[in-house]
């Protein structure tokens, strides 16, 4: 296996060839200390991964792992045993990267949080504090709170009067949300990035209306002791917006201020020909619900306002073609508008998006592996037996919130170093969320113990539908022993305050940290 040293794969990173730059390790070890432009894909999911962030497998690969070349000759083996023929390791240490001329960054999805740092900072974007906004709700002030998160996030927690708009969904939908020009639009989100683009989409939009962002979303909120509500359900009406007609001359005149590109679907179909020569990324930027009413084949579900504000999920060759599709083009044009200004060369949209016959439902996962299987009935039966034990392989913040009962949690690419012990007799059932990572481990376990090693069929969701009781322990894993995740300040189980400002804090000192960086360029455009 080949290596790559620093100073070429920098100079690599800089033409305007493909290629993907994949970091192996788990989230959490990634969020301490990684490159720009390297995009998390853990070895304990990399099945999962691989494929979306890097469809074509003769794209050139490189590895990324902090040092750990044990870990990065598994990947390697691993991509090849995928089928992925192009593959380098860089070995260097962080400081290596460094001596290279690389910055080095924490956090994750940090080119989408620079970028909507430097949308700020570029637009001006208006923002408010936590404690004007309630003294304005107190007097009664003609406002609306659009919550650009996803419906899951503002349904676990929200600003007191905020509806559920996804970034993606704002600009589109804005105009039936307001009572009127007078109507101040407040945006938020969980901390800052998706505020600000949330905000300025809505400027770029063009209404007559104040649009301002809140000031560091619901932490900001939560740090100015104010209450946050949970369990609502509010969200935009489904459906074209009855103000359409003004969607689509916006969508127009963002495309030409912005040079957005347009292909139909005889271009889409000669690039689909071309699969094996160029990455081709088909999103779907509606909300998830109408991507599973109907939605293109081959497309995948990518919420305009999440694609942005977290690109290194969806996209591992910075390079490739990007296609966005919607049904009217506005959703797909504005999420456009900002990935061009993020620096992504090849972004266009697909006219008439949805023409032609659909596929239904939500996406398909990859199908496990072969494995011995056991089902949640079989299994609770059994449960109670000195000879039985569960190993859960999920994510660790999902096993705190409800896991088999008695289970033991682990990274399924570390099991000695993350888990318990295990037996070497009796029966050792493994599972995961959906049980696919579980069917995966199967050869791993098997290798580490004389058990029978079953897979509970479906995972842990199929145990809970099916009605058996889960066990909540928010204490472990520990904060500390997370390291399949980056934390938020609100999964930790001390110092949230304090992780709170941190995260702030990270996250305003990143528009200096790039600014500082030669190897980012953003392209930002007009406001229109």
């Amino acid at each position: 296996m080949a290596d790559m040293k620093s100073e070429t794969l920098r100079a690599a990173l800089k033409a305007d060839d493909e290629i993907a730059l994949l970091d192996l390790r788990e989230q959490g070890e990634f969020g301490a200390c990684h490159l720009f432009w390297a995009v998390n894909a853990p070895l304990s999911r990399l099945e999962f991964e691989v494929t979306r962030l890097v469809p074509r497998q003769s794209t050139p690969i490189v590895i990324t792992s902090a040092g750990d070349t044990g870990l990065a000759s598994r990947g390697a083996a691993a991509l090849a045993s995928l089928g992925y023929s192009d593959v380098t390791i860089c070995p260097d240490t962080p400081d290596g990267w460094v001596a290279a001329g690389f910055t080095l960054y924490s956090g994750i999805n940090v080119p989408s949080k620079a970028f909507g740092e430097a949308v700020e900072h570029h637009y001006a974007t208006p923002a408010l504090h936590a404690s004007e906004l309630k003294a304005m709700q107190d007097r009664g002030d003609d406002l609306v709170v659009l919550d650009s998160r996803t419906f899951a996030e503002y349904h676990n927690m929200n600003i007191p009067q905020g509806v559920s708009v996804p970034g993606g969904e704002l600009a589109y939908r804005v105009r039936d949300l307001v009572p009127s020009e007078d109507t101040l639009v407040v945006v938020n989100c969980a901390g800052r990035t998706r505020s600000i683009l949330g905000a300025q989409s809505v400027i770029n939009a063009g209404i007559p209306n104040k649009v301002i962002a809140l000031e560091n979303g619901t932490m900001g909120w939560h740090l100015a002791g104010l209450e946050l509500e949970h369990g609502r359900t509010d969200r935009f009406p489904s459906g074209d917006p009855v103000t359409l007609d003004a969607a689509i001359a916006m969508r127009d005149r963002i495309a030409a201020a912005h040079g957005v590109e347009t292909i139909d679907h005889a271009r889409l179909t000669e690039w689909q020909g071309e699969a094996d020569q160029r990455n081709l990324y088909l999103l779907d930027v509606r909300d998830p619900d109408e991507y599973a009413a109907g939605h293109l084949p081959g497309s995948r579900s990518a919420p305009g306002g999440q694609l942005v504000q977290a690109t290194d999920f969806q996209i591992g060759v910075p390079n490739g073609r990007i296609v966005l599709i919607d049904d009217t083009g506005v959703r797909a044009t504005m999420t456009a508008h900002w990935l061009v200004q993020m620096g992504y060369p090849d972004v266009y949209v697909l006219n008439g998006g949805l023409a032609g016959d659909l596929e239904t439902g939500a996406a398909a996962g990859a199908p496990p592996k072969d494995a011995l299987m056991i089902d949640a009935n079989a299994l609770a039966a059994r449960l109670s037996d000195d000879d039985v034990t569960v190993l859960d392989l999920g994510e660790s913040r999902v096993f705190r919130k409800g896991h088999i009962p008695g289970a033991h949690w682990a990274i399924r690419s570390r099991i000695v170093s993350t888990g318990p012990a295990l037996p070497n007799t009796g029966t050792l059932v493994l599972t995961s969320d959906d049980g696919r990572s579980a069917a995966l481990a199967v050869e791993e376990a098997r290798a580490l113990t004389q058990a029978d090693v079953l897979v509970l069929s479906g995972g842990t969701n199929a145990w809970i539908a099916a009605g058996h009781a889960s066990e909540v322990d928010p204490a472990y894993p520990a904060d500390e022993d997370c390291i399949d995740v980056y934390l938020r300040a609100y999964d930790r189980n001390t110092d949230v305050e304090a992780r709170m400002q941190e995260y702030i804090d990270w996250e305003v000192a990143l528009i200096d940290q790039i600014a500082a960086d030669a190897d980012v360029q953003f392209k930002m455009g007009p406001s229109a």
